[in-house]
């Protein structure tokens, strides 16, 4: 395979291996184009809902409980509403009393229907109670303070021992008791009680996993507006406008068509925008209350209270292995502490719990995955969807089980990576050998052999250390979510095109993949194309821009769209060269004769009018509903530990990554890099606390709640496989958003221990608990 250097920094490389040899003008398919929305952003042209400014416009501001869970006994609002400028307050005892689901997909069991806009009893530390509308903020403050409010305190659970007790009291009075959510998921193969019996050696350990939250640089933020014909339009930084729109719908008591959600840009989702939160039903029933424009915008601090988590929990997980390391038996049970209400804890449940049936094979599993209520706040979507988690506890335990076996962590790790033919978590064979290629590719870039034996009986305070971590995961949420991408393609009477999307763009840069999909098909410059989005009323439905599907499901309905197009316009191609349309094709934006004989025009001549031809008006489109496909990653990684402070550094990171075919390598390694960088906060110092004394907050903010910045990411050299094509992508690419932050982890922490001979089953590794590792207290 040809290796090509296609973009070289001060901070890494990247490369793309397994290309067909194509020349860069040969399409717009693997080049770095300039992204369609450049120019607005670098400018400062580009609209995000909080640059909305209407006139009249209010300012919303919610009240937030400080007890963590109690019923409310009295509300009193009327100062609040006293105050000059204060237009209206709501409370539970004024807004509609409708459970809800908070997610996007309110017909699948990835969600649960446990929550109110408003209630009268509180759940968490933090929950909004009652909601202003002012003139200005400050007033909408000042009016929050005003509003007197009694509780009548209740028993709280704090952490996932007290809720599981069997005299706990009780977050909700649903689901199968015991503050379960749902029931357990459980999944079973083979036998492993036999299993187990075969092994040479057994691991067990438990882990432990922290509270990270997603920290997207714009906060949660909406505008609300309702019109003389009572339609509400809606302005709103959400992964899922339509399911916003379909929600709101539902919960206001009006049809789709009176419901427009506007996204035009996005500061980061991260997965953890994709529910529809409080102040979006709020803001719009302060709109409908006023007859006025009302903008609501979280502060930091409620992006941590009001927003969303990854899930904390524990596993204990346990596995046999034979000398030769083949794996022979896996049993795990995996238990998710979800918060104060359920969110998508039963999705990233059962997505984490199947994510166990793979990755590394194993005939014979016995799984078990718990989602559990806490009086603590709420945990939901997140990048890596459940499988974060699980994967961090299976890779360190293959680590340590190469340790027991006298076997290199690669060689394990290839002996039981999945493979062509094998079952992928969502009962689909795996295509091709991604895992090993991206393991073999990373090995030997690296060196992997050399430089671990140069890190052993190392003295000093400064100690090295490599470790490999490992992933796979699906493009699409299927099967949890039947799930449907759409397009529409117009091509207008001068030849250019333009693609219509309900895709959200959450500054990842998939509208342009999008659009060089569509031009790669038709056969047209990419400059040709553009982009409509984020306009409820106007472009095709969508289920919303999460599961790494945007590009795979989202650009195969463009494709097929552009596919019917190209068919279009060869036939006006056809009218006017007096030739059969079979014998035409589309390069470079002209029609020529496949066999390079006779004439030729340009695309533009093709559609334009002529004498007794009429200007053609060329539309289709697309629609593809997916199975799955899954992407692989090895992340190989070496680290440097002081052993006087506990403080871990990241020296280099390198990245092997297989997703079938690279669409925009540019925007594609920025995801990965992207990834990594929450990967390595997650890992080291990222975790959102609360207090189990009284579910107070204590680091909801920038300040104490530590991220990695730009001047902590360590050198990335980033390599792109295209190995194993997915017939289901267009031009075989898969998914590529989520898979960055899984396999950092674990890469981490095995070369933690290989620094210091410590091994940490939990994350983050903190420096405090580095110390005490060495100290042989913790």
């Amino acid at each position: 395979m040809n290796a090509s250097v296609i973009d070289t920094t001060a901070k890494g490389a990247v490369e793309t291996e397994g290309r067909d040899g194509r020349g860069e003008d040969d399409g717009t398919i693997g080049r770095s184009v300039k992204r369609q929305d450049l120019l607005e952003k670098a400018t400062g042209h580009a609209k995000f809902a909080g640059d909305i400014v209407l006139p009249g416009m209010l300012h919303g501001k919610i009240k937030r409980s400080d007890v963590a869970h109690a019923r409310i006994r009295r509300i009193d609002t009327s100062k609040a509403l006293a105050l000059p400028g204060v237009k209206a307050v709501l409370t539970h005892e004024n807004v509609p009393r409708v459970l809800h689901y908070g997610s996007p997909h309110p017909r699948s069991a990835s969600v649960t229907r446990d929550q109110y806009i408003f209630d009268n009893k509180v759940r968490y530390w933090g929950e909004g109670i009652a909601a202003v509308a002012a003139i200005s903020e400050e007033i909408a403050e000042e009016a929050l303070d005003l509003i007197e409010v009694e509780y009548e305190e209740l028993p709280a659970v704090f952490t996932l021992d007290e809720a599981t007790a069997a005299d706990a009291p009780q977050v909700h009075d649903r689901g199968p008791g015991g503050n379960q959510v749902i029931d357990p998921i459980r999944v079973s193969r083979g036998d492993v009680d036999s299993g187990f019996a075969e092994a040479d050696l057994i691991l067990e350990g438990e882990f432990e996993f922290g509270r990270p939250t997603a920290c997207y640089m714009e906060p949660n933020i909406c505008v609300s507006q309702w019109d003389g014909n009572d339609k509400l339009t809606m302005w709103s930084s959400t992964q899922t406008a339509f399911m916003v729109r379909g929600i709101l719908a539902e919960v206001l008591g009006v049809p789709l068509n009176r419901v427009r959600v506007l996204v035009d840009h996005m500061g980061g989702g991260f997965g953890a925008k994709q529910d529809l939160f409080q102040h979006e039903f709020l803001c719009a029933l302060l709109a409908r209350e006023t007859r006025r424009p009302v903008r609501m915008e979280f502060s930091r601090k409620e992006t941590f209270l009001g927003g969303r988590s990854r899930h904390p929990g524990t596993m204990y997980l346990k596995q046999g292995f034979r000398r030769d390391g083949t794996i022979t038996a896996r049993q795990a049970r995996i238990t998710l502490n979800t918060g104060a209400y359920g969110s998508h804890g039963p999705g990233v449940t059962t997505v984490g719990t199947t994510a166990l049936t793979s990755l590394y094979r194993c005939n014979n599993v016995d799984l078990e995955g718990r989602c559990i209520y806490t009086n603590t706040p709420i945990a939901g979507a997140f990048r890596g969807y459940g499988v974060v988690q699980v994967y961090y506890g299976l890779d360190i335990q293959l680590d340590e089980a190469a340790e027991a076996l006298g076997m290199d962590p690669v060689e394990l790790k290839l002996r039981n990576a999945v493979r062509e033919g094998d079952l992928a978590p969502s009962g689909h064979p795996i295509i091709g050998h991604g895992l090993e290629d991206c393991l073999r590719r990373g090995a030997e870039e690296v060196n992997w052999g050399p430089v671990r034996q140069a890190t052993r009986n190392q003295d000093g305070v400064y100690r090295r250390g490599w470790g490999v971590g490992c992933e796979m995961h699906g493009s699409s949420a299927y099967p949890g979510i039947k799930e449907q991408g759409n397009a529409t393609v117009k091509m207008n009477e001068d030849g250019t095109v333009t693609l219509l999307t309900g895709a959200a763009g959450l500054g990842t840069g998939a509208h342009t993949a999008l659009a060089q999909i569509v031009a790669e098909e038709l056969g047209v410059a990419f400059e040709d194309v553009s982009v409509v989005h984020g306009d409820t009323d106007i472009v095709p439905w969508d289920i919303g821009a999460f599961a790494s599907h945007t590009t795979f499901m989202v650009g195969r309905a463009a494709q097929q769209a552009a596919a019917d197009i190209r068919q279009q316009l060869l036939a006006q191609a056809a009218l006017r060269l007096e030739r059969d349309a079979a014998d035409l094709a589309v390069r470079r934006g002209r029609i020529v004769a496949v066999d390079g004989s006779g004439s030729s025009l340009s695309v533009r001549e093709a559609v334009s009018p002529t004498p007794g031809i009429p200007a053609a008006h060329l539309i289709a489109n697309g629609t593809y509903t997916p199975t799955k496909s899954y992407s692989f990653a090895a992340h190989f990684v070496e680290v440097e530990v002081d052993t006087e402070t506990g403080q871990i550094r990241v020296l280099q990171v390198v990245p092997v990554h297989e997703f079938g075919k690279v669409i925009h390598p540019v925007a594609a390694a920025g995801q990965i890099e992207g990834g990594i960088q929450q990967g390595i906060g997650h890992t080291l110092s990222e975790d959102y606390v609360v207090d189990t004394s009284n579910g107070r907050s204590l680091n909801a903010g920038f300040v104490d709640y530590k991220m990695p910045l730009a001047m902590d990411m360590p050198p990335i050299r980033t390599i792109m496989l295209e190995t194993a094509p997915d017939p289901g992508g267009p031009f075989g690419a898969k998914g590529i958003g989520e898979d960055p932050i899984i396999a950092i982890g674990p890469a981490i922490a095995n070369a933690v221990y290989d620094a210091i001979g410590v091994r940490f089953h939990c994350y983050p590794i903190t420096p405090e608990r580095v110390i005490n590792a060495l100290a042989g207290t913790d």
